[in-house]
């Protein structure tokens, strides 16, 4: 736990949530009894590959799920003692922007093409700082200035074609962070960008969590970008969550099959021997028609019978580290070709044994 955390000081809980989308061909369970918990100044990594219910689960945290088809089944989203699912509409639209922000994934589609830059972040001024419209107006001027894009105030008068998709990102979080939230939730915003400029924006919310100490939890499918980001991680399969621990421990010590999965198909910077990059057979379940059993268990290959016939839970495999998984991967043997977890473990023993060496 860093300097940034205090023990037992809780912002967000979220308790079995479980949202459900009806369609014509059946009902697709997105989330399915998610449960974790985010202290006040602690960065959450949300990694899954896409249609794992990352952005679902946070489009519900904020109320953004439309409805229909969607539809909270049951659970509870705690924002210190309120239940944010109780809240009314009207109440919601006093905690968006305000309390919990959100950077979505496309700017482009995010901002609106006809109105300018200055407009769009001076309205979180307008409605939740009670500011008029000069004042919103500097006010946005200044939150161009501290995400770091020259020229704030010409550029406040421009039209979201005119930014460049760095620039665009960069307006989306100053308009993300117009209020001071205590949370802000980043949906993967920085998929659409080259590597340098995702470096950047890392760099630029690492120094705005650290300048106003807020929460945040960061959406994502890319594990490199959460190693230097996040002080935990949750990996999410099918709508389940299926690990959580802080980051450091889930990549010396990854314990259930798919986080292993994930890791294993990482190129790796830092290894002398070449190795070719592991890879997960077989495709995601069908979310209409999860099986009983986990998830995961087509594509497992440390599955056993029990796995096939009941879905484990969270469950402690130390101090702060949770899996869902029956099978103690540190002790079992693969029973699949494709042998991920051998892989893994080989590289990291290799990787021991050279370093020890030098």
């Amino acid at each position: 736990m860093t300097d940034r955390l205090a023990a037992n000081d809780t912002l967000l809980g979220v308790e079995d949530l479980k949202v459900r989308f009806y369609m014509r061909d059946g009902v697709i369970r997105a989330v399915n009894g998610v449960s974790f918990q985010l202290k006040r100044g602690e960065t959450l990594g949300v990694v899954g590959e896409s249609g794992c219910g990352k952005s679902v689960m946070a489009l519900t945290v904020l109320g953004l799920i439309p409805r229909p088809p969607g539809r909270v089944e049951s659970g509870a989203i705690y924002l210190e003692q309120r239940n944010l699912l109780q809240l009314s509409e009207r109440q919601m639209r006093r905690v968006r922007g305000n309390e919990i922000s959100m950077i979505f994934q496309e700017p482009m589609t995010s901002l609106n093409p006809v109105l300018k830059i200055g407009e769009q972040i001076a309205e979180a001024g307008r409605l939740h700082k009670n500011m008029n419209r000069q004042q919103a107006w500097r006010w946005a001027v200044e939150m161009l200035r501290m995400v770091q894009i020259p020229g704030p105030g010409a550029r406040s008068r421009q039209y979201p074609h005119k930014f460049s998709g760095g620039m665009r990102q960069r307006a989306m979080i100053a308009m993300g962070l117009a209020c001071n939230p205590r949370l802000l939730i980043a949906d993967e915003p920085t998929t659409a960008l080259d590597v340098t400029i995702q470096a950047q924006i890392v760099e630029l919310i690492k120094r705005l969590r650290d300048d106003i100490g807020m929460a945040i939890i960061w959406i994502t499918h890319d594990l490199g970008v959460v190693a230097g980001l996040a002080d935990r991680m949750m990996v999410m399969y099918a709508g389940h969550a299926v690990e959580e621990a802080p980051v450091k421990e889930v990549y010396a010590d990854p314990r259930h099959p798919y986080t292993i999965g994930l890791l294993g198909s990482l190129p790796r910077l830092d290894e002398l021997r070449e190795d070719r990059l592991t890879s997960i057979e077989g495709l995601p379940p069908d979310l209409i028609a999860l099986p009983p059993g986990c998830p995961f268990e087509p594509r497992c290959v440390y599955a056993i019978d029990k796995c096939r016939e009941i879905r484990p839970e969270l469950e402690p495999v130390g101090p702060r580290h949770r899996i869902a998984c029956w099978v103690d991967v540190t002790e079992a043997s693969t029973t699949r070709a494709g042998d991920v977890g051998t892989t893994w473990a080989s590289r990291q023993e290799d990787q021991k044994g050279t370093s020890g060496d030098e």
